[in-house]
């Protein structure tokens, strides 16, 4: 592969300064940059307007009478291209990253700061230990994606193959790393891929697909990606597209109702593969207590899980239990509720205010003292609310909820299938309750403060390890070949 620098300009970009147009958000349909304003839409959480092109249902589905274009390439070459990909993303370097940041803090609710740590960490998902690690955890020995891997199970002699994927990966918008995160596991699998865009993240994708074509526009892997948007539930786009006869699966991420959704098209032939809605959890033991030092110390680790993208992750912890009684809990609230109103990497010591319907709430537990005790306020820097079982509410908008609990072992009770992460303090007490979060349904263990990563590189995310999931596992029993 050429590895000589390939200029990036960014075309049809520019509104003229006019703060009032609608934000042009171009297509990409297997490789190649279509740009047009047949569609008028409005994003979902800020009520920007933005046009599209008119969608060609056609140029973003890859006929089954013909292989993928990277169907054959040996997955050696899929992992140059990616780690060639990663340094030309640098927010520094690339103007395609530099327009979607700009066109991006019009359209998120995260803000330019948290926006722009993002991109400037996006790189790092295309390293090449982060990729091999995906390969190894995913396939064991990756020759079982370039061909057939003869094996042999009692006694009898096959082949098997990770065969190449057609898939429709429904994307959110909650942070920008999970169109990059999709983006590099999408073309370790060497099929094809559709990615629907969120209305909250119109341009991460496909500045990163475009980046693809600057390199090299024939590419294969540049060939075997499509990136639009439509609105989510138009039936004259999905009725057409989330069928077997195009796609093998469809990978969604979202909300409840996303998931749902999704759920009417899947059936036999076409699978669904959710990375459902979750929330998380901290458990924090009574070691903390050792010193005020410490606690705060604990207090701002507890602080950054729950600043993970403003609380809107599915790593951010909502539900926080100390061991200890009222008192020792309260004294954690008042760090904790400190400690919220610092900046975090990915998340805002000013953020949202405190919608209404939490507020309401809180003010009714007010007037509960001691039975209840609320920490900090409605203003966006934080709300901890101290209760003997957890609220009934949703808390969101760096809102937490403290229970104190006898011992950390009584708190996983409060786990379900719906808890992603559980972050623990001090790290050495998982052992006495990982098998319990286990069963209850957690899938993820941390240390306090470290919920926030970047998901890959051999880690499981949701259960599952997603590239192996992803893939059609093909076994072909023929006999003996010569």
């Amino acid at each position: 592969m050429d590895h000589v620098e390939t200029p990036i300009r960014e075309t049809g970009s520019s509104r003229q300064g006019d703060a009032t147009a609608p934000l042009p958000v171009p297509h990409v349909y297997r490789g190649r940059t279509v740009s047009g304003d047949a569609v008028a839409h409005v994003s979902r959480d800020l009520g920007k307007g933005f046009c599209t092109p008119a969608v060609e249902l056609d140029d973003l589905v890859w006929p089954r009478t013909q292989p993928g274009p990277a169907f054959d390439l040996p997955i050696a070459q899929v992992t140059d291209f990616l780690v060639e990909l990663g340094p030309r993303l640098h927010l520094d370097v690339n103007p395609l990253m530099q327009h979607a940041l700009k066109s991006m803090i019009e359209v998120s609710p995260l803000g330019h700061r948290i926006l722009e740590n993002c991109y400037r960490d996006i790189p790092n998902l295309f390293a090449r230990g982060v990729i091999e690690d995906e390969l190894r955890v995913s396939f064991g020995d990756a020759s079982v994606i370039d061909g057939w891997m003869p094996r042999t199970l009692r006694g009898r002699p096959s082949r098997l193959r990770a065969f190449p994927p057609r898939l429709v990966h429904i994307l959110a918008g909650n942070s920008p790393m999970v169109a990059a995160m999709t983006v590099m596991r999408a073309a370790l699998t060497k099929g094809v891929h559709l990615l629907k865009l969120p209305s909250n993240d119109l341009f991460t994708a496909t500045a990163i697909l475009r980046t693809m074509a600057a390199i090299d526009p024939a590419h294969p892997l540049t060939q075997s990606f499509s990136a639009a948007y439509w609105r989510g539930g138009d039936e004259n786009v999905e009725s057409i597209l989330y069928r077997p006869q195009y796609f093998d699966k469809l990978v969604v991420w979202g909300g409840e109702s996303a998931v749902r959704h999704a759920m009417r098209y899947a059936g036999p032939g076409l699978e669904l593969v959710a990375f459902d809605p979750k929330i998380s959890i901290s458990l924090i033991g009574r070691e903390a207590f050792a010193s005020d030092e410490l606690l705060q110390q604990v207090a701002r680790a507890g602080a950054a899980d729950v600043q993970s993208f403003n609380q809107d992750a599915c790593n951010a912890s909502r539900y926080q239990f100390v061991e200890g009684n009222e008192d020792d809990a309260d004294r954690y609230c008042e760090y904790l509720a400190a400690a919220l109103g610092k900046d975090f990497r990915y998340g805002d010591g000013q953020g949202p205010v405190v919608p209404n319907d939490i507020r309401e709430a809180v003010d009714v537990l007010r007037e509960m003292e001691p039975l209840y005790r609320v920490f900090g306020g409605y203003d966006g820097k934080g709300l901890v609310v101290r209760s003997d079982e957890r609220v009934d509410f949703h808390p969101i908008c760096k809102t937490v909820n403290v229970v104190p609990v006898q011992s950390l072992s009584d708190a996983t009770r409060f786990a379900t299938v719906a808890t992603q992460t559980v972050g623990i303090y001090p790290p050495h007490r998982v052992a006495e309750v990982r098998d319990a979060l286990a069963c209850a349904g957690v899938q993820r263990m941390v240390t306090l403060g470290e919920s926030i990563s970047d998901g890959v590189g051999g880690y499981p995310h949701d259960g599952m390890f997603p590239i192996h999931r992803f893939m059609k596992w093909i076994s072909e029993e023929a006999g003996q070949h010569a």
